[in-house]
């Protein structure tokens, strides 16, 4: 490619909402343009890095035998109320009618669309397993799409779904699956971590994000310093919690607190630990046909994870709660405890459950309970507490520590929670009907591109990973009116042409600084400067990666680039 055929329009100026690195500079750089609120033009190069990634996964989903189709981005909206998602997705699915009154959506993601390929036609144990994928634009009408293409409403997407005759096949294939998007990532030049993960509106059992460190994420990781343990902090665990403070020695009894209504203010009255006080929280917990306000119970040392709470009661969403309506279920701010109530649902975090010597609100003013054990008969327990830094690893003796990630990828371990209401079985061995067991696997590769750059990117602009650069060379002609130096660049840009490698040639009638710039900012790995030096026969390579030049006789160069390619 030529520079002066290239359709690159760099900039000075960033777009004025634009805050994160990759949002500046694919904007300064002429990679992307924005259309509209969430919506992205790919320029030609821009395109290029986006089918340089599409490439990479292709050739590792082709290692492992899946399959790529292509399926349509309009999606008939019956299949989704059959599988009994088109409320949950809430407000980011795009609904409409065409002329006949017929209703659709645009697909942000593809369960339904691909069990619907599927049923009928694989209808026994010996076409299972089964693995497809396809890279297919999604859209999802996000409240607040910002952050260029890191949360846009259009983005490109690389969905898997796999369909298996039993469970253990399934963790066969999510493992497989698993170890395969790490070779992704370690191809495309980025460090990340696999973490454990909240399923939310996709649904299943289990599920891991792969995240792209870089301080700039939207995603809190808890990560182990011993051990490879990572988790979005909306389904990190931590060992079980100790304290090394006594518990009071109170007999059970209610004590009169007046306006005593912190977790500080009993800790400092009861001469207690925070660890030895029962927290109450109340939120209101929206359903699919309602609402109802439940109190969640845990230490006063801990705080309530929303997600956690969320799912606990499978609701869909999480709202606060007003101190008058709590008073109109006959409670009493800041003096709720579990005792005596009747008609709210109650869940008590795990690390209460045997707990003794506890002290709680009594649900009525200005009273607390002491000396008060958690019985576990008839109590319902989860998982409610946010993880903290410091505490300790579930897995090893380490300590957990907070991190910042980019989701570029989630897979799960869905089971029948497709299958099962789309209909989608087979026949086993005996000749017995079976739901499909299934796995999905999702990537997603418009985000890659800004994640490569908010890893990789400096002062004066992107700095492209090996994989990932729209060219790996560029050739700057310092000065275009020199014939000796446009013969020699011309040459080298035919012989590595010839060799197939991926090369640009800035053969602009602009200054050297300005070529120069450009040539930082859109963040080619290599620059070859042909410039005055090489009237003795120099020639200057500059890696983007660093500020030092590395001179090269001319008559070497092209041995030099091989080594480099």
């Amino acid at each position: 490619m030529r520079f002066s055929r290239l359709y690159a329009p760099t900039t000075k100026e960033a777009p004025k909402d634009a805050l994160l690195a990759s949002h500046i500079y694919l904007s300064r750089a002429g990679f992307i343009s924005q259309v509209a609120s969430g919506l992205y033009n790919y320029l030609p190069l821009g395109k290029r890095v986006l089918k340089k990634i599409e490439a990479v996964i292709n050739e590792e989903m082709a290692n492992i035998y899946a399959q790529e189709v292509e399926l349509s981005f309009v999606t008939p909206i019956e299949f989704w109320e059959e599988s009994g998602r088109v409320n949950k997705f809430g407000k980011e699915l795009l609904r409409f009618k065409d002329r006949k009154d017929n209703g659709f959506v645009l697909g942000p993601t593809h369960e339904e669309m691909m069990v619907n390929i599927v049923r009928g036609r694989v209808t026994s144990y010996k076409q299972l397993p089964l693995n497809l994928y396809q890279i297919k634009t999604k859209f999802r009408d996000e409240a607040r799409p910002r952050f260029g293409l890191m949360r846009a409403r259009e983005f490109v997407m690389k969905d898997g779904y796999s369909f298996h005759a039993s469970y253990e096949d399934m963790d066969r294939e999510f493992d497989l699956m698993e170890a395969t998007y790490k070779r992704i990532l370690e191809r495309l030049g980025l460090e990340f971590r696999i973490v454990e993960a909240d399923s939310g509106a996709i649904g299943g059992s289990g599920s891991k994000e792969l995240m792209v460190l870089a301080d700039s994420g939207e995603d809190t990781i808890a990560v182990c310093d011993t051990c490879e343990y990572g988790a979005n902090v909306e389904a990190a665990v931590r060992a079980e919690p100790r304290c090394d403070a006594p518990a009071p020695a109170l007999a059970y009894e209610k004590i009169h607190t007046p306006e005593l209504k912190s977790i500080n203010d009993l800790s400092t009255f009861f001469k207690a630990d925070s660890y030895y006080i029962v927290k109450t929280v109340a939120k209101r917990l929206i359903f699919e046909e309602d609402s109802k306000i439940v109190l969640y119970f845990l230490r006063g040392s801990d705080e309530l994870q929303e997600v956690k709470a969320v799912n606990a009661v499978n609701a869909l969403e999480i709202a606060d709660v007003s101190d008058e309506e709590l008073r109109e279920l006959g409670l009493v701010p800041g003096f709720m405890g579990p005792m005596g109530l009747e008609n709210i649902t109650l869940v008590f975090d795990a690390s209460l459950k045997g707990a003794k010597s506890m002290i709680c609100g009594a649900n009525e003013k200005d009273f607390h309970y002491v000396g008060v054990d958690m019985e576990t008969e008839q109590l319902e327990f989860s998982d409610l507490v946010q993880v903290q830094e410091g505490d300790g690893c579930a897995r090893c003796a380490g300590k957990l520590s907070y991190t910042k990630g980019i989701e570029v990828g989630h897979i799960f371990k869905l089971g029948t929670t497709y299958s099962k209401p789309l209909g989608a079985t087979f026949l086993d061995e005996n000749g017995k009907s079976q739901e499909m067991v299934m796995g999905t696997y999702g990537m997603g590769v418009s985000r890659l591109i800004a994640a490569v750059i908010e890893q990789h990117n400096d002062e004066k602009g992107c700095i492209w990973t090996e994989t990932t650069a729209p060219y790996r060379f560029n050739i700057l002609i310092s000065n275009i009116k020199d014939e000796e130096q446009l013969a020699y660049a011309e040459e080298l840009y035919a012989e590595l042409s010839a060799r197939g490698v991926e090369v640009i040639i800035d053969d602009r009638k602009e200054r050297f600084g300005f070529k120069m710039n450009d040539a930082e900012l859109i963040g080619f790995p290599y620059t070859i400067i042909v410039g005055k030096n090489l009237a003795e026969g120099i020639v200057q390579i500059a890696p983007r990666s660093n500020s030092e030049k590395i001179e090269v006789k001319k008559d070497e160069l092209l041995a030099r680039l091989m080594e480099l390619k």
